[in-house]
């Protein structure tokens, strides 16, 4: 495969650059600020975008998206992931959900809840993780939905559901099958509008002090109709795991466009300050910073496409997923953490996105899967390579 970009996604990525460089990282400050402002700002955003061809690239025609294949997507969210308000403002932070429902959702979920998801007249949230278990092993989740009289019956309690506050509905794993069923085929998911009685948002979960919208939520006897079953009961698992599998290489190219960010802002400081006789940038520990941030950014890079080149080829790319999750996870750790160091106290400050790239930076490595988890699981399955007599030649994966 080559690694080169296609010279047909070249304008697009050069527009999404554009409007991620002069429109939405100038907006930052008065973004975080919230408030009606902030909506007001997002909101005209959003409008640009889709007048200007650029909402929701990665979504299917069909839907109203731009249709771009997934490894063109790819490219794109690159350089939409310098900001962490690039996905909102070009109408992209709805694309696993959306995906998820074209697959699965019925007629009547699709007209109630699809449609306005690609045009963000409403918020989607996703439901998994609960308090006080092990969300790295999903088949302890407590949370229950009981079928009776017609209507689902769900207790138990979330946490880290994001956009709660502002979501149209939660999609939620919950078991719905008998304790001696197959584990990993006793969990279903059922879309909960968040205005029906016994949803209730406990707290805003902190999350390294970030502005976050990450939610806890009781679900205190919550009825919903037996048709809110999204897919087939008792298949939440495998519906998570096609949600997943793109959307790790879509978080991978949105730390590189934060990485990319980062890498900028360190070489421009390395070139604009002095110290001890001259520029920064003369300076060989310095220069170390420069070279070890190239290389792992460059590493990570090319990692991201070969995984994402397996799966736009229908490959589920299970090692290639693992591994690049946590290898661009750390890189981009390390590479905030380096421009952060350049800065001096500056980069400690609000001075410099710095600082909230970097808190984002570290929740990556726990958020859909700490980095032990995919680990262990990426060694298991090289490894089992060679327990069968077979070997992991890298030229030919």
């Amino acid at each position: 495969m080559s690694f080169e970009m296609p010279a047909s996604v070249r304008p697009v990525r050069d527009a999404v650059h554009a409007f991620m460089t002069e429109r939405v990282e100038p907006a930052e400050p008065e973004l975080r600020a919230g408030g009606e402002q902030a909506e007001r700002l997002l909101r005209d955003l959003q409008r640009q975008a889709k007048d200007e061809g650029l909402w929701a690239l990665g979504h299917p025609v069909e839907l109203g998206g731009g249709g771009l294949p997934f490894l063109d997507y790819v490219y794109v969210n690159e350089v939409q992931g310098r900001s962490e308000f690039g996905q909102l403002a070009l109408g992209t932070f709805t694309l696993q959900d959306s995906l998820m429902l074209h697959r699965h959702a019925s007629d009547a979920q699709r007209e109630r809840f699809l449609k306005p998801l690609v045009q963000a007249d409403i918020y989607p949230s996703f439901a998994m993780t609960e308090p006080g278990i092990s969300s790295s092993d999903p088949t302890q989740l407590t949370t229950t939905a009981t079928l009776e009289g017609g209507e689902w019956v769900i207790r138990g309690r979330k946490w880290f559901t994001t956009l709660a506050d502002r979501a149209a509905y939660t999609t939620v794993m919950c078991r719905t099958e008998p304790a001696d069923a197959s584990p990993h085929l006793s969990f279903s998911m059922i879309l909960v509008p968040t205005d029906t009685p016994g949803y209730t948002i406990v707290r805003d979960t902190p999350v390294l002090g970030l502005d976050g919208g990450h939610c806890e939520v009781l679900y205190d006897e919550v009825r919903v109709p037996e048709d809110h079953l999204l897919g087939p009961r008792g298949h939440g698992f495998v519906i998570a795991q096609e949600r997943l599998g793109p959307g790790r290489i879509f978080h991978c190219m949105r730390f590189l466009g934060q990485a990319q960010r980062a890498f900028d802002l360190m070489c421009a400081r390395l070139h604009q300050r002095s110290a001890f006789g001259g520029p920064l940038s003369e300076k060989q520990l310095l220069q170390q910073h420069v070279f070890d941030s190239y290389t792992e950014i460059q590493a990570a890079r090319l990692l991201t496409l070969q995984a994402a080149h397996k799966i736009d080829s229908g490959d589920r790319a299970r090692v290639e997923i693992g591994a690049v999750k946590v290898a661009a996870a750390r890189m981009l750790h390390n590479v905030i953490d380096r421009a952060i160091q350049v800065h001096g106290a500056e980069g400690l400050t609000g001075d410099t996105p710095l600082d909230h790239m970097y808190r984002h930076a570290r929740a990556g490595r726990i958020f859909d899967g700490p980095d032990e988890v995919h680990v262990t699981t990426t060694a298991r399955r090289i490894l089992k390579e060679y327990a069968e007599g077979r070997t992991w030649e890298f030229g030919l994966r």
